[in-house]
């Protein structure tokens, strides 16, 4: 009887610890289009913006958040096309999505304006 009884408490602990909640940030294929960025022949930088900007795309119709970095690797992506306008946008929309990252970012942005004519 005592076994039994902790058996369930047992389960029922364990179902306790299981997460039905959604995930609060929606990364789709990100991981793979940083492996793509750093491996340098897989995918053109346009195809690499076109990915991004699905994740970003489903996330809002997905109701999560966009994934911590995408942003900024957008940023980057745009600024190494020549695109200094829309690069600074989602440099700014990360700073806003993630405050945490004000200061790399404010970096990264320093950096540009360095290797801009």
């Amino acid at each position: 009887m005592i076994r039994t009884g902790l058996a369930v408490v047992a389960l029922i602990g364990l179902a306790g610890c299981q997460s039905s909640s959604k995930p609060m940030y929606y990364y789709g294929g990100y991981q793979t289009a940083v492996y793509h960025y750093f491996k340098n022949d897989e995918s053109t930088i346009d195809e690499q913006i076109n990915a991004l900007e699905v994740i970003i795309e489903k996330a809002a119709n997905s109701g999560l958040g966009v994934a911590p970095g995408v942003h900024a690797h957008l940023g980057m992506l745009y600024f190494e096309q020549g695109d200094g306008v829309n690069g600074a946008m989602h440099f700014a929309a990360e700073k806003q999505l993630f405050p945490e990252s004000a200061g790399y970012i404010d970096f990264l942005l320093a950096n540009q304006k360095e290797l801009q004519p």
